[in-house]
């Protein structure tokens, strides 16, 4: 596991932190509501963290529980290479215990793959032409993501145990 710098604080999201959430959901997701293995979630109203430095939001996670798994929604460090990203998958895996863990990511979301392979997930599941049943959902998904890759596939991340 990859260290995590003593100067990224993580905590619980606060009322004030879901209001900034609401709001910037659309710049960070395209909108409040995000789609994983066809269920839309409200990205506010999920559970979550929120990473600081020096005070400042500098990331933010989201996941959902159920009696069996965990599954990480949402992460998104704002101050890359700076620990925030591993500090906020930290914390979703203290509350996820021994539960599974996991996550959906799409095709071209490569640094995303990179992320979480470093930080011991596997590639499990890969559900092709699955973002096409998500853009019934949130039909202002993009058809073409990052490095200029078209956004087809849903792939799946589990936590190594």
């Amino acid at each position: 596991m990859i260290g995590m710098p003593n100067d990224v604080e993580v905590i619980a999201l606060t009322p004030e932190d879901r209001s900034w959430l609401a709001a910037r959901a659309t710049e960070l997701w395209g909108g409040e509501i995000v789609i994983s293995r066809g269920v839309a979630h409200d990205v506010a109203k999920l559970p979550g963290f929120i990473a600081r430095i020096d005070g400042r939001r500098a990331g933010v996670a989201t996941y959902r529980l159920t009696d069996d798994a965990c599954e990480l929604v949402t992460i998104d460090a704002f101050q890359r290479r700076a620990g925030v990203g591993t500090a906020l998958i930290a914390a979703v895996e203290a509350v996820a215990g021994d539960r599974r863990l996991w996550l959906i990511t799409t095709n071209d979301n490569l640094d995303a793959m990179r992320f979480y392979q470093r930080r011991g997930y596997v590639l499990t599941a890969a559900y092709p032409g699955a973002i096409e049943a998500s853009r019934r959902l949130k039909p202002q998904i993009p058809r073409v993501g990052n490095y200029g890759i078209p956004i087809r596939d849903e792939l799946e991340f589990v936590r190594a145990k």
